[in-house]
């Protein structure tokens, strides 16, 4: 699975991340944190899959230049 595979477009990725800043809005740097950390679990229950769940994860990693290999269970 590719890393666009991972995650769907949106409608409208402007308008999306205009209202993930918004959420950000009068936050300290830690409820900021803790926010990230709440809004990650919720979407990664949302989702569902693990396989595409650790296809994100592994997007989201090699776009800080830190990838990762799945684990070996979840390899096609």
């Amino acid at each position: 699975m590719s890393a666009a595979e991972a995650r769907p477009a949106p409608h409208d990725p402007d308008a999306l991340f205009v209202r993930l800043v918004r959420a950000h809005r009068d936050l300290s740097p830690e409820e900021s944190r803790r926010l990230d950390a709440a809004l990650v679990l919720l979407l990664a229950e949302a989702l569902g899959d693990p396989v595409r769940l650790e296809a994100a994860i592994a997007a989201a990693r090699a776009a800080l230049g830190k990838p990762v290999e799945p684990p070996e269970e979840l390899r096609e």
